[in-house]
């Protein structure tokens, strides 16, 4: 069917926010601030600023309560069949602990490769995880994979591999002070956390869907038990060394968190990017849901797509990214991979387009038919 207003408002709002999310975290990679020991550095935190995208997700556990709240007191039910509310709202949320420990693990390697990579890059090879799932879904879910599926999954491998080799192939090191080897360590590390985020997606497949828990809801539970686990881990991490490029900081340790309010404090623009950060994944998970809810999985998976293509041009015209084609030949190629996968096609496209006009010209004429007997029953009564 034709998309409405609010179908329409929820797309752009989820590439928006998508966006902003990956460019606001990269936009404080890149930042300059004064240390604790008075040393100008890079925001360099990203155990920090993943606990802070936990607590953006924890906000989504905000929202669901505000909402079930004003639905719940209108006494019609209404909580009970709202998307957002409806479904099994009394369950354990420790069934979400592993879940949560596996997004945890995945969005900190994933944040540490970006602060290494480029943006767009970042973006990219996490449409590694179609392969993943795919892989994990045959070994644990049993499930059969289709000869177009596998078609995907290889075009996927191959953009992947051309997105790493135009990385490995530039000469640039605009990527904050880090070099070639740093970008390629980066590209790796975003690659194996969508083996952990492919794992989170098949354990919650099997063990969380049927329990029928609300998105914004499990979303916000999830978001509780990362914020609490790898908050509380950076007290640990603030005594354990590593050495570059892990590690930027006066200490030399693994996370400094202290650190990083006062490199904060000493920039305004970190404020900023930072609450970009928090604000940007509550309404992109709300917007996630909601496109899946209102539209389909595909959709939020094309439009996850045109949110790869946002940050790559933000980043060639605003980020030092320089351009390589390489790269376009690589997103291409993962673009097609990842259409095969969902069953996107020419054909399919041009049938859903051609039944979504049918039928707005079907509610035209429904409409006008109803407005013409509003007419002849007016004109009678006036008779």
């Amino acid at each position: 069917m034709a998309w409405t207003r609010y179908q329409l408002s929820l797309a752009l709002l989820m590439v928006v926010t998508g966006s902003i999310n990956t460019l606001s975290t990269k936009w404080a990679d890149s930042l300059d601030s004064k240390s604790r020991d008075g040393t100008i550095r890079k925001f360099d935190h990203p155990f920090f600023q993943a606990s802070c995208m936990f607590l953006g997700e924890c906000l989504c556990f905000i929202m669901f309560k505000l909402l079930y709240k004003i639905f719940s007191r209108r006494a019609d039910g209404s909580e009970d069949v709202h998307e957002l509310t409806k479904g099994n709202r009394n369950f354990s949320p420790f069934k979400l602990l592993i879940p949560a420990m596996c997004d945890m693990t995945a969005t900190s390697l994933m944040y540490i490769g970006l602060n290494l990579t480029y943006a767009s890059s970042f973006q990219m090879f996490r449409g590694a995880v179609i392969v993943f799932v795919g892989l994990l879904s045959v070994g644990f879910l049993e499930r059969v994979l289709k000869k177009r599926e596998w078609s995907g999954i290889v075009f996927v491998i191959i953009g992947l591999a051309v997105v790493g080799a135009a990385d490995f192939i530039a000469k640039d090191t605009n990527t904050g002070n880090h070099g070639r080897n740093d970008i390629i360590t980066g590209d790796l590390l975003i690659v194996i956390a969508q083996i952990i985020t492919a794992t989170q997606m098949v354990i919650e497949e099997k063990y969380v869907a049927g329990l029928d828990i609300p998105p914004l809801q499990a979303v916000g539970w999830e978001g509780i038990f990362g914020f609490a686990v790898l908050s509380t881990l950076q007290i640990p991490f603030y005594f354990i060394k590593v050495g570059p490029p892990f590690s930027s900081n006066d200490r030399g340790v693994l996370e400094d968190a202290l650190d990083a309010f006062v490199q904060m404090g000493n920039n305004v623009e970190l404020i900023f990017a930072i609450l970009g950060t928090i604000i940007s994944i509550a309404f992109f998970n709300f917007a996630g849901i909601s496109v899946t809810k209102e539209l389909s999985a595909t959709t939020r998976m094309v439009l996850d797509s045109v949110r790869t293509i946002v940050i790559w041009i933000v980043s060639l015209l605003f980020m030092g990214q320089k351009f390589h084609w390489l790269q376009l030949l690589g997103f291409i190629a993962l673009l097609f991979g990842m259409c095969l996968y969902n069953n996107i096609t020419l054909t399919t496209c041009f049938i859903r387009i051609r039944n979504a006009i049918t039928k707005l010209r079907y509610r035209n004429l429904t409409e006008e038919v109803v407005e013409n007997r509003a007419a002849d029953q007016a004109y009678d009564s006036n008779a």
